[in-house]
């Protein structure tokens, strides 16, 4: 099942969106991190600068083969060994991973899904004990693109779908000039909520 239609323009106006490297160290990335799943890779926008941070393997996930065949493309472009790209229906089928098999989950503009909380139980699932779930969304404002209001969640709505989902310490990241961002831990220690 594909995502509700969120506005994917083409890849030369989708990069002018986003400073990927900067986003990533804000979403607390960094070479301390082994194993990556990045749901809905796209045109590998977040996955081929993942791959060059992280110690371990990354799996770019989509249900488009096209956006697979292109994030494979760029991977080998880039000399890059680590990353998996795999054509699935993550929304219905999962990601076929095993429990506990990454140290951190993408969750970047995707969670306008029809099913938001099905996306975060199934990061929980793959992720480590400590592992951490990062959560990119468009801001709840008119936007040069991104899916409609009407279907754009609010950060609050993010964050409480992911503590349902088993989710704690949320941190709150202002990602100027059009998105926001939350990082989220798979563990018993809550920390306290920090924000913008």
């Amino acid at each position: 099942m594909k995502a509700r239609e969120s506005g994917m323009p083409e890849e030369e106006v989708w990069k002018e969106f986003f400073n990927p490297k900067k986003i990533l160290e804000t979403m607390e990335i960094n070479g301390k991190v082994k194993d990556v799943a990045d749901f809905g890779c796209g045109y590998g926008t977040f996955t081929i600068p993942v791959a060059k941070i992280v110690k371990g393997k990354v799996y770019a996930i989509d249900i488009d083969k096209e956006m697979v065949k292109e994030t494979k493309r760029k991977a080998g472009k880039n000399g890059l060994k680590n990353i998996e790209a795999i054509t699935k229906d993550f929304l219905e089928k999962g990601t076929g991973l095993e429990n506990g098999s990454v140290d951190y989950v993408l969750l970047f503009n995707i969670l306008h899904a029809e099913e938001p909380e099905k996306l975060l139980k199934e990061a929980y699932r793959i992720l480590r004990d400590d592992g951490k779930v990062g959560i990119m969304h468009w801001n709840y404002e008119n936007t040069p693109r991104g899916p409609s209001i009407e279907i754009r969640p609010k950060p609050e709505q993010c964050i409480n779908w992911a503590i349902q989902a088993g989710f704690n310490s949320p941190r709150r990241y202002d990602l100027k000039p059009y998105h926001y961002g939350i990082v989220m831990n798979k563990n018993r220690n809550p920390a306290p909520i920090t924000s913008f």
